[in-house]
């Protein structure tokens, strides 16, 4: 394989000396290993940061991400994918990357072009949900999953569900070092005609070492002339957050056990050539880690295959590597236990050798020569089979395949934000804000949802509750004198304004008209109608474009029911008529819309058009409406694919500088709502792939990739700032989840029932 390989050019992803971490010592190892088996491919690295500033790495980092920051993610996927690399080798741990459990890592491989081979480091049993949820986009994203054990192998397929053909084991690589007597090394420590144990790693409270600490003084009483080595500076999150403060606890029990003269620290971070030096001083190496969950152990791997005995808590990778005589285990947290074995072993010098025999002679299948061809048989299988399907461009999916799972539909929060009066307007958090009341606006959307959600047989009972409510609350909002609606109510029900925004007005008479048009209750039917038909005159008094369009929306469902109503049929030609010439005064060559700026809420202009055009007949009206979404939509689609929609935080005027953030979930409603009206009404795929693309943002297909859906409440957060997600769930951003999700479902059930996409219009 050496001399045939075509994978010329290898990305390692994940840390790299010197910074001082096991992986950081596995990637620099591997990328080593391989670079020296097959000097025809170039290897590279990626390193992740965790301290400003990074290290002073050597030229082989090629790249430098910060741990915390995506746009560097984005940023290292843009290098790789620039600079033509064959294969991305990845090595995974829940704690060398940014984001909720590590889940930045997943925005890199999501803009990868070449096949990415993911070493697994750790694999949990007991994985938490959003835990589970990182492990199976990583094995969805990767070609090839690689573990260091047998255990790991089936965790994967049994926890994670992973495609057994897709997972190879490849032992945790080691140095090939000689099998000599410890004596030889033993006068470089001043320790020379002494008996060594050794520990080493870097240190942290999971290590155990206080029951080595604890069994000293039995083994003392049999060996007194013992001494005990702990190798290894304070992990770097350790003395982060608590100092050297492990470390002193240990220094003080060996000086309360009366072993101090017999225990060794040597704080420090050493390299390679060291190490095994340390290694081979050592009679037996102890590792007394009290978590049972790990699958890998680079120290264990290279104290064993260099040929030591070894005495060991049964953690997953110890129990594999040291069955069959190759080792001894004793019971977590069990000093007593540690003590006997280690007495045992020092004083049966046959067995002793036995086990260190047998732990060499494995040891030599996973020097790092061999795991470096074993690897690079991955590279090349992953380099045939290509990159996953979960990494292909939205445009390669066809409609006539089995439809994406959408997420879990949940009105648990939006409950939570609903007593008998109507829909709280804000939340802090997941908790109602009582303080700031109610408002039309939210009651109208959560009306129009609960259509929605009564067309898709959502819980009925509920369903009608909210229906209900919002009913009510519409109802009470709208002055019979002025045939207007209030917006803003306190919580002690007093209507906090004269008169409700135009805006307020064009919501009002949309849900109404969805009322007419669907609701499948003759009471809502009723009550709609008369409201609708008092207060859709005064749209002919407003200036807003946006009021314009929801009453466009509004006179739509209600003429699917009452087409013959003459009076309203006029007011869509005059709302219309005013849009199309609001666009000719503003529309330039290179501005391909109906204001000189682009605020909020802006695709429903378009969608009322492409509603109008279609039921009248005009075309000119449904070419406009389809030519300005399809400029909107052109213009929300960020350079990495995903939808962008424009900021509140300045909005974007013609000739000046558009604000990417804050991005608000309306603009996803508003997008994902017309681009599915163009696909019903074009048939064209185009529109529904832009709609699922503008779903995507809610559930982490954005700039920052995360999710403003929260699965956990069911509420949805109100925005995502330039660096992070504002966690409040508030109504406005739960309803234009839930509204975009009952639309995609609708969407999504006709697709499910109709092999060929067809236009309709229920």
């Amino acid at each position: 394989m050496k001399e045939n390989s075509k994978v010329r050019k290898i990305a390692f992803v994940g840390d790299h000396l010197p910074r001082k971490c096991g992986i950081a010592t596995f990637t620099s190892d591997l990328l080593a290993a391989v670079a020296t088996a097959y000097p025809q491919s170039q290897c590279l690295s990626v390193s992740v940061n965790d301290i400003r500033g990074g290290y002073a790495y050597p030229e082989v980092v090629r790249f430098e991400i910060e741990e915390q920051d995506l746009p560097s993610y984005l940023r290292a996927a843009d290098f790789l994918n620039i600079s033509n690399v064959d294969i991305v080798c990845l090595q995974h741990e829940f704690g060398i990357f940014g984001g909720p459990v590590g889940g930045h890592i997943l925005a890199l491989l999501r803009e990868l072009r070449m096949p990415v081979v993911t070493t697994f480091h750790t694999v949990l049993r007991e994985p938490k949900t959003d835990q589970r949820r990182v492990m199976q986009e990583l094995i969805s994203l990767s070609t090839r999953l690689v573990v260091m054990a047998e255990r790991g192998r089936q965790m994967l397929q049994d926890i994670y569900h992973a495609p057994p053909a897709r997972i190879d084991l490849i032992p945790h690589g080691i140095p090939d070092v000689g099998f000599v007597d410890p004596t030889y090394f033993k006068d470089q420590f001043g320790v020379e005609g002494r008996i060594v144990l050794l520990t080493f790693g870097l240190l942290s409270p999971n290590k155990g070492i206080e029951y080595v600490l604890n069994a000293l003084p039995q083994i003392l009483a049999e060996f007194p002339n013992v001494v005990y080595i702990v190798l290894g500076a304070t992990h770097p999150n350790e003395l982060r957050e608590h100092g050297e403060a492990y470390r002193l606890s240990l220094e003080i029990l060996a000086k309360k056990n009366k072993v101090e003269k017999n225990v060794i620290f040597y704080n420090q971070f050493v390299d390679l050539e060291n190490l095994k030096e340390f290694i081979g001083a050592a009679d037996l190496y102890i590792t007394p880690y009290l978590n049972e969950a790990q699958i890998t152990s680079g120290t264990l791997a290279y104290t064993f295959g260099a040929g030591k005995a070894v005495v060991s808590t049964p953690y997953w990778h110890a129990a594999e590597l040291l069955a069959e005589d190759r080792g001894v285990l004793v019971p977590f947290a069990d000093a007593p236990a540690i003590a006997r074995e280690v007495i045992g072993l020092l004083g049966d010098d046959n067995r002793r050798h036995a086990i260190r025999k047998n732990a060499y002679r494995m040891g030599r299948e996973m020097v790092w020569s061999n795991a470096a061809q074993l690897y690079m048989r991955s590279f090349e299988l992953s380099r045939l089979e290509g990159a996953p399907l979960s990494r292909k461009s939205l445009a390669t999916k066809t409609l006539d395949q089995k439809p994406r799972e959408l997420p879990e539909l949940k009105l648990s929060h939006l409950s939570r934000m609903t007593d008998s009066t109507g829909v709280f307007q804000h939340a802090v958090f997941s908790v109602p804000n009582f303080s700031e009341g109610y408002c039309t606006d939210d009651n109208a959307r959560a009306f129009v949802l609960s259509v929605l959600l009564g067309e898709l047989k959502e819980d009925p009972e509920r369903v009608r509750t909210l229906a209900t409510t919002c009913a009510a609350f519409l109802h009470h909002a709208f002055d019979l004198k002025t045939h207007r609606a209030h917006n803003f109510m306190s919580f002690d029900r007093r209507w906090l304004d004269v008169q409700g925004s135009e805006d307020c007005q064009g919501r009002a008479l949309w849900a109404l008209g969805v009322g007419v048009g669907r609701s499948p209750f003759r009471s809502f039917q009723m009550m709609a109608g008369q409201l609708f038909s008092q207060g859709l005159p005064t749209m002919t008094e407003f200036s807003s474009p946006r009021a314009w369009a929801f009453g466009l929306i509004g006179i739509h469902e209600y003429l699917r029911r009452l087409s013959g109503d003459s009076m309203v049929n006029q007011i869509r030609e005059t709302l219309t008529s005013r849009l199309m010439d609001l666009f000719e005064r503003s529309a330039r060559p290179d501005w391909c819309w109906f204001e000189g700026s682009l605020s909020y809420d802006n695709a429903k202009l378009s969608h009322a058009l492409i509603l109008s055009g279609r039921a009248t007949g005009q075309q000119a009206v449904f070419e406009r409406g389809l030519e300005t979404l399809r400029w909107l939509t052109d213009l929300q689609i960020s350079e990495k694919g995903y939808f962008r929609p424009i900021g509140t935080n300045g909005f974007y005027t013609r000739g000046g500088t558009r604000a990417n953030f804050d991005q608000q979930p309306i603009e996803a409603q508003a997008t994902v709502s017309a681009c599915l009206e163009a696909y019903r009404a074009t048939s064209d795929l185009w529109w529904y792939e832009q709609a699922q693309r503008a779903f995507d943002w809610f559930i982490g297909w954005n700039d920052l990739g995360v999710e403003l859906y929260s699965p956990q409440t069911g509420g949805c957060r109100d925005g995502l700032h330039v660096d992070r997600v504002n966690g409040n769930q508030g109504a406005e951003s739960t309803l234009a989840f839930l509204l975009s999700l009952a639309e995609m479902r609708l969407a999504q059930n006709m697709l499910t029932s109709f092999k060929q996409p067809i236009a309709v219009d229920e």
